[in-house]
């Protein structure tokens, strides 16, 4: 899909470039065409990278299936055997078109598919060491930022009283209706009051009396009073909670999100139950569980916001910009 959609972007930025003549490209870390096109521009530019990083590193499990990190013997065969398989089958799948649409772009080939991952000078890296799996090093291009939360413009939202457990799905469809369906049943009885938001479109109807569905809500205004939230692992709805001190439930559905369960998850800040496993008395005791991890998951929001932050992403732009020259 990546390259496919690359193929479009060439001539677009390339236009874009020409119009509007920029002194930086900020470069979204899955626009491999665009990516390809600030390669070859001869400009300085920087990649946006707002889910786990694919970049392999020892001790680290090899990315897409959410695996626990092992530092022990069975870790490292485990990861020795998985990681060549893994790795091996994307580039298999996608290197020889990549390279197509960078020779397109007037951009060197690259060796290997890890490679698009080092090849920015500089990576905004929209998470926490804090979060991350631990490795011993991390590239000099990478900027952690922490998590940066935005919300557009919205009226005040009139958040249900007593404690709140937010229970997020994708905005792109990805049939996670499920969720919602399975905590308005899990957390009935409880103190707890569900909120849930269906920005792909809400499809939940019979919603009980300690349930309310909505297609969106600015989760600025409702963090505040959620005693937990219950996610599809999407790394912006997932950080958002953390960083605002709000353990956490993840139930992956697909892409990222295993990766992102599995990282609360070891952060002590969340629990990670999977899809097949997910039923309302599973669910039910997840949050139970989830909710004894406040105090770290109010630890890891510190060490969030220790991170450069927005000003800091922009100081590391402006460096780059300087010393390009």
């Amino acid at each position: 899909m990546f390259v496919e959609r690359g193929r479009f972007e060439l001539d677009d930025l390339r236009s874009a470039i020409t119009a509007e003549a920029p002194d930086v490209l900020v470069i979204d870390t899955n626009a491999w065409g665009a990516a390809a096109v600030a390669d070859a521009s001869g400009l300085p530019w920087a990649s946006i990278q707002p889910f786990p990083t694919p970049l392999p590193a020892p001790g680290v499990p090899p990315f897409g299936p959410g695996l626990r990190p092992r530092r022990d013997a069975v870790g490292r065969a485990r990861d020795g055997v998985l990681r060549p398989l893994v790795i091996g089958a994307v580039q298999r799948a996608v290197l020889g078109p990549l390279n197509e649409v960078r020779r397109g772009a007037g951009a060197p080939p690259l060796e290997g598919i890890v490679e698009q991952y080092l090849r920015p000078p500089l990576t905004l890296y929209l998470t926490s060491r804090a979060f991350e799996h631990p490795r011993e090093e991390w590239p000099d291009s990478f900027c952690f930022t922490g998590p940066l939360a935005w919300d557009p413009r919205a009226a005040p939202f009139d958040v249900p009283p007593g404690p709140v457990a937010l229970v997020t799905t994708s905005s792109e469809f990805q049939a996670d209706g499920v969720l919602v369906r399975t905590a308005r049943y899990a957390l009935d009885g409880t103190d707890l009051t569900v909120l849930a938001t269906m920005p792909a479109g809400a499809s939940v109807t019979d919603v009980p009396r300690n349930a309310r569905v909505e297609e969106f809500v600015p989760h600025s205004q409702v963090l505040p009073h959620a005693a937990v939230a219950v996610t599809h692992g999407g790394m912006g709805a997932t950080q958002r909670a953390l960083a605002a001190g709000v353990p956490v439930v993840v139930v992956p559905f697909g892409r990222d999100q295993a990766e992102v369960g599995r990282r609360a998850e070891r952060a002590g800040a969340g629990v990670l139950l999977p899809r097949r496993r997910l039923t309302a008395p599973r669910l039910r005791a997840a949050v139970r569980e989830a909710r004894t991890l406040q105090p770290a998951a109010q630890r890891l929001a510190r060490a969030m916001a220790e991170e450069a932050g927005a000003a800091g992403a922009a100081d590391r732009l402006e460096a780059l910009v300087r010393d390009w020259r």
